[in-house]
């Protein structure tokens, strides 16, 4: 794998997960601020946010995913990962990235994954569970995040719901028509 510029996320970097874990059947969801620009959300974070099912043949399949993405994972982490430890941060790879087995305001992997989003092959938390899980941390960071990623999601679900376009979509349509 490359070694991506460690700075802030990239697309490729979901990109490449996404095709890994769907190579080794790994069971996950981005979540967090970077699930939330897979949806849209126009900001930066630097790190990737996922949230794997926990179970042990989901960690042996996960284990093997971030090794062939060249993450160093020692015997240590990958008993932590096979485990389902809560949060395992990787910090030795081609980019940082955290593992969020039990995420704060969502009850589970599995009513996570009913509401779950697929944005081009890229299986993303529902906006409303990234909203509610950076709610319930209550870390500063992620309550500051909060009114703009509220506003996000009002937006996110209009669209979702194929209603009309807004004033400034419209008129930004008809100046890329002048334009061509």
């Amino acid at each position: 794998m490359n070694q991506l510029n460690r700075g802030y996320f990239q697309l490729q970097q979901a990109v490449e997960v996404a095709e890994v874990f769907a190579k080794h059947e790994v069971e996950f969801m981005f979540i967090g601020k970077s699930g939330a620009i897979i949806l849209g959300y126009p900001a930066a974070t630097q790190d990737v946010d996922l949230f794997p099912e926990r179970s042990v043949e989901n960690g042996q399949k996960l284990v093997t995913a971030l090794r062939e993405l060249d993450f160093e994972i020692t015997d240590e982490i990958a008993e932590k990962i096979i485990k389902g430890v809560d949060f395992v941060q990787l910090k030795q790879g081609p980019f940082d990235l955290d593992l969020v087995f039990a995420p704060d305001g969502i009850e589970s992997y599995a009513g996570a994954k009913k509401r779950m989003i697929l944005i081009e092959n890229f299986p993303v938390a529902n906006i409303r569970d990234i909203i509610a899980s950076k709610k319930a941390s209550g870390r500063e960071k992620d309550l500051n995040d909060l009114p703009l990623l509220e506003d996000f999601r009002e937006e996110f679900e209009r669209k979702m719901r194929g209603e009309p376009k807004t004033a400034l979509e419209i008129a930004l349509d008809k100046l890329k028509k002048l334009d061509d």
